[in-house]
């Protein structure tokens, strides 16, 4: 197939993706990926979709998840899956395969393993860099966004990784209430962010194993000062 009809295939799934809420849009080649299933293996790209997180909902975070939170997440989880849907419905009436990955289901939680990782293919697809809370970072909106995939073998143009961008911002490393981000990426402390998640879903009565700390905090590199 021609580049030009890559494009072509590459605008249409686009706007599919904007019209149903998608604030950023990358496509990715998983030539060489490690999936964690074999049944996945099949698919060359990767369709990588952010929605925006409510910046009024996340300013009322304190200190960890709260039941307004919970429920937000909730619904953008709803949409992400729909807008998966829809994407995956207009590939497979195009004659392609295309797989929905659910935008937060655990299939190991002893592993906190899930189908893939939405933020290992979104960083493929030009959407981000993993920031120091272990979380995609966007240009645009921080890592105030929420993902979701859809793997398919339909001609696409892929895009490519962007460089890390945090520079000197340590926002979420001084907000951490688990101390689990560090001031280097790799540092990351897995075992005291589940820790404390679990803790304060307990503790909170929340129907999720969520935070949001690190999100509320973080913020574009070209709206920094914008924080409140």
């Amino acid at each position: 197939m021609s580049n030009s009809d890559k494009d072509e295939n590459y605008n249409a799934v686009k706007q599919i993706a904007q019209v149903h809420g998608g604030a950023k849009f990358g496509v990715a080649d998983l030539d060489g990926y490690r999936f964690n299933f074999h049944e996945f293996r099949g698919y060359k790209y990767g369709i990588s979709v952010a929605v925006r997180l409510s910046d009024g909902i996340l300013k009322t975070l304190k200190q960890h998840a709260t039941a307004l939170y919970a429920y937000h997440y909730r619904q953008i989880n709803f949409v992400l899956d729909q807008l998966a849907t829809h994407i995956s419905l207009f590939v497979q009436n195009r004659g392609y395969a295309a797989l929905p990955i659910p935008a937060s289901q655990f299939i190991d939680w002893s592993k906190m393993l899930a189908h893939l990782s939405h933020r290992d293919v979104a960083v493929r697809a030009g959407l981000g860099w993993i920031g120091r809370n272990n979380l995609l970072v966007t240009p645009e909106f921080g890592s105030r966004v929420r993902l979701v995939t859809v793997l398919t073998d339909m001609p696409l143009r892929t895009d490519t990784e962007i460089e890390f961008g945090c520079g000197n911002c340590y926002a979420c490393v001084n907000a951490c209430p688990a101390n689990a981000i560090q001031k280097k990426p790799e540092d990351f402390n897995a075992e005291k962010c589940i820790s404390y998640i679990r803790e304060t879903k307990k503790a909170n009565a929340l129907a999720q194993f969520i935070c949001g700390v690190c999100q509320k905090v973080c913020y574009p590199p070209s709206s920094r000062e914008i924080r409140g």
